[in-house]
C-alpha cells in the first residue's frame, strides 16, 4: 500500500488560487503602454544674477549689457542675443586692429657709445 496521493496532505490548508481581474487597469480609449505626459511645466526664464563687469570700453559694455536680453528668453531665443553679441564683439576687435598706433619715431636714435670716441 502507497501513503502518497495527489490531494493536500491532512490537516493543510489548500493554497488559494491567484485572482485575475475582470477589467484591465487602463482606460478603454488607451492602449496599456501609453505614456503619461509629464505633470510638471518647465521653468520660465529668470535671470542669472551675472553681475558685468565695466571694461571701459563703451562699445564693448553695450555688447555686453545686451547679454541681459536673454535673461528674459526662452534657451531657443538665447542664441540670436548670443549671435549678435559675438558678431559686435568681432567688430570691436577688428576696429583695435585697423586704428593707427603710436608714431614711429623718424631717423636713427642718437647713440654714444664708447667706440664712437675712439682714439
Amino acid at each position: 500500500m502507497s501513503d502518497s496521493h495527489a490531494g493536500p496532505e491532512e490537516g493543510a490548508a489548500a493554497k488559494p488560487e491567484p485572482q485575475v481581474p475582470d477589467e484591465p487597469s487602463y482606460v478603454a480609449d488607451e492602449p496599456p503602454y501609453a505614456a503619461e505626459e509629464p505633470s510638471y511645466d518647465p521653468a520660465a526664464p529668470a535671470p542669472l544674477g551675472v553681475e558685468r563687469t565695466p571694461t571701459g570700453n563703451a562699445d564693448v559694455d553695450a555688447r555686453l549689457a545686451r547679454l541681459g536680453d536673454a535673461d528674459h528668453l526662452a534657451t531657443d531665443g538665447h542664441i540670436e542675443v548670443y549671435e549678435d553679441v559675438h558678431g559686435g564683439l568681432r567688430d570691436a576687435l577688428t576696429a583695435l586692429d585697423e586704428r593707427p598706433g603710436p608714431p614711429v619715431p623718424s631717423g636713427t636714435p642718437a647713440t654714444s657709445s664708447s667706440y664712437d670716441n675712439r682714439s
